[in-house]
């Protein structure tokens, strides 16, 4: 008996180890707004929230894109606009949550039409922002810098300090569609990288390491689309944004922050 056991644990030690799972970027979610209206596709919605444009509705589908109109009479607050939705929904009781050291890859098109034009105060187009008030981890934003209208992103640390991730020049993409992606690891020692890109032209494809992503005790991080901005900039027009083919892709079965973007 004791041969036959002596057998049977060489034989379990010489058995090699199960292979480790490749990294792989995985399809979570991808509205269609063809099957998915805006409640359908979206954690929430922020549509004139203080009712200043009666009876308007500011966030709907039109054709195959999510549309957000902004006018110059609309309000959220004294000195801003916002309309905005936000999360990303699967079905009508759940929403995807972003948690600590997850990586996941956030891609759409977008259409800036030239009426939306960059601004001398802020002009928010995209956010990651933990539920409820405070300031974001990072935004897409069109600042007037030097006197040249540019789109950027910008990571926020916790000190509420911003740091610039890329910029490029707005006018040449205004009136097209354009591909842009977030990569990025909710840890409070992550990385923040966006790509943007005209047809097969890359014009941003920046990475910034080092990023704290994760703000304590945070329950989760959600993402943000929309036109939100200040009234204290000259020139303020009624305006509008498009957003389709949107994609997130979360990294599963390992750590891979090196592989290809996933093509929005």
């Amino acid at each position: 008996m004791s041969g036959v056991l002596a057998a049977l644990a060489l034989t379990a030690t010489a058995l090699p180890a199960a292979p480790a799972s490749a990294a792989a970027w995985t399809l979570r979610w991808n509205p269609a707004p063809s099957d998915d209206t805006v409640a359908e596709a979206f954690e929430g919605i922020e549509d004139d929230r203080a009712d200043s444009h009666s009876g308007v509705t500011h966030i709907y589908v039109s054709g195959d894109a999510y549309r957000f109109d902004m006018h110059t009479q609309d309000r959220d607050g004294d000195d801003r606009q916002r309309n905005e939705v936000k999360g990303m929904r699967t079905s009508g009781s759940s929403y995807l949550k972003i948690l600590e050291n997850q990586t996941w890859r956030i891609s759409y098109q977008m259409y800036i039409p030239t009426s939306l034009d960059a601004t001398s105060s802020f002009t928010h187009i995209a956010q990651m922002k933990v539920p409820g008030s405070g300031a974001p981890l990072y935004t897409m934003s069109l600042p007037i810098s030097g006197g040249t209208p540019k789109i950027n992103v910008r990571y926020w640390d916790e000190a509420e300090q911003t740091h610039e991730v890329g910029t490029t020049n707005l006018t040449p993409i205004q009136g097209k569609w354009v591909d842009t992606t977030f990569e990025f690891k909710a840890s409070d020692n992550g990385y923040l990288r966006w790509t943007l890109k005209d047809g097969s032209t890359t014009l941003v494809d920046k990475r910034m390491d080092g990023t704290d992503l994760w703000r304590g005790d945070d329950e989760y991080l959600r993402p943000k689309w929309g036109i939100y901005r200040s009234i204290n900039s000259s020139g303020l027009q009624n305006t509008y944004l498009l957003i389709r083919n949107l994609q997130a892709h979360q990294l599963t079965g390992g750590s891979a922050p090196d592989l290809d973007p996933v093509t929005p």
